[in-house]
């Protein structure tokens, strides 16, 4: 659900899933009871067939658009293309973003309280996996009474979920749009990974994972694996546009360690303004999600993953300048799915922002995302909500009540 105020900002609700069974994981290990946080934004359709699920990447939340209260500095991570009139427009379907499992936003993860020791489990919460994260996510649609979803979108980690959405729950889709990502990760990836790891890992204050009672947190640590992180997501023709080889206040170089040159400045300011807002201990738990991540898996065959795919319509988009998931990653996917005979829309988009690019091409994204939306409305015989009566209206997502975090 989402209200909008005199200005038109876009005020999502923040909700709180919270199922009290137990949750088993993919690695035999069992969670007691899953909670996630969602947003909405939209409105459900009279036959609850409007519904877009979009998935978030390795260091997103359930905030996908919009603002919480007009003073915030930033909206959600995906603003530019959720929202009324936007590529997914509010005015015609029902958006949801769930935080995943393993995060540090309010779903079940490593700073969750431990209802064995009341403390948060730190590493004693259990690794979770791609394909955990998405069967909590289905838990979550069927509690919002949502039989099929019209579409699921997202990119980067979010892309691997949609294809995880696609290749084992493919009754509960009509649609899906992987973007900049890889059916699994490859050693390069891994190894990237396990570098960010290891510099939270020694970071004194890490502590195996306790240290939420601590005054002290291993910000040093998740500084440098953001750091890290962070240039995947660049291109190096970007680097070059953006920073060049200037000196940050300097006229000349001063020969010595401190941080002169003005990507270094930004990398730093980058890993440091990293460690407000996420949490070490999630950084691995979802960056080993993502290592696990193989759709191919038992089988080896990407094919075979998709055996039971193939009724979905695919909008497959990558960027020529990423690296971090090359667009042969996305023709791999594309030709396992053609094998299939799914029908499949794929665009390589020529951009020199790296990985990056799906949240920076907004233009493109826009027309792109919109143009098979719009095939789809048409296709599926999808239904409009009713019109507004106004601006603000009350919440619709059924048997919750919207917190504040």
């Amino acid at each position: 659900m989402t209200s909008t105020d005199s200005i038109g900002l876009v005020k999502p609700q923040i909700f709180v899933f919270a199922q009290d069974e137990p949750f088993l994981l993919e690695s035999g290990a069992t969670l007691r009871h899953v909670t996630l946080v969602y947003e909405t934004y939209g409105r459900l359709n009279a036959d609850r067939s409007n519904a877009i699920l979009i998935l978030h990447a390795l260091s997103g939340s359930a905030h996908a658009a919009g603002y919480h209260k007009p003073d915030d500095p930033k909206p959600g991570w995906w603003d530019d293309c959720i929202g009324p009139g936007k590529a997914f427009d509010t005015d015609r379907f029902f958006v949801i973003c769930s935080n995943v499992l393993g995060s540090c936003y309010g779903s079940s993860g490593p700073r969750s309280i431990n209802p064995d020791t009341g403390k948060p489990y730190g590493l004693r919460f259990p690794v979770v996996t791609v394909g955990d994260m998405v069967r909590a996510q289905v838990k979550l649609i069927d509690h919002l009474g949502i039989k099929q979803l019209l579409c699921v979108a997202g990119g980067s980690m979010g892309g691997m979920q949609v294809l995880q959405w696609a290749a084992h729950h493919p009754e509960r889709a009509k649609a899906a749009i992987p973007i900049a990502t890889t059916a699994r990760h490859s050693p390069m990836m891994i190894a990237l990974s396990e570098v960010g790891r290891q510099a939270i890992y020694a970071d004194p204050y890490w502590n195996r994972g306790d240290y939420y009672e601590s005054a002290n947190k291993p910000d040093a640590g998740l500084a440098v694996a953001r750091m890290v992180g962070h240039i995947t997501y660049l291109s190096d023709e970007s680097m070059q546009q953006k920073f060049g080889r200037r000196l940050r206040g300097l006229e000349k170089y001063g020969y010595e360690f401190d941080t002169e040159f003005e990507v270094e400045s930004y990398l730093k300011y980058n890993g440091h303004n990293f460690t407000r807002r996420f949490d070490a201990n999630s950084y691995l738990y979802v960056t080993k999600a993502m290592d696990y991540f193989d759709l191919s898996g038992p089988t080896g065959s990407l094919v075979a993953a998709f055996a039971r795919a193939g009724g979905l319509k695919y909008l497959v988009i990558s960027f020529t300048s990423d690296w971090l998931y090359p667009t042969f990653y996305s023709k791999q996917i594309v030709s396992a799915l053609q094998a299939v005979d799914a029908d499949v829309t794929y665009l390589d988009i020529a951009s020199t922002w790296g990985h990056d690019a799906f949240l920076l091409e907004v233009e493109t994204m826009t027309n792109l995302l919109g143009s098979f939306l719009d095939r789809l409305v048409k296709e599926e015989s999808v239904l409009l909500p009713e019109p507004r009566v106004n601006r603000v209206e009350p919440a619709e997502t059924p048997d919750v009540a919207p917190v504040t975090l």
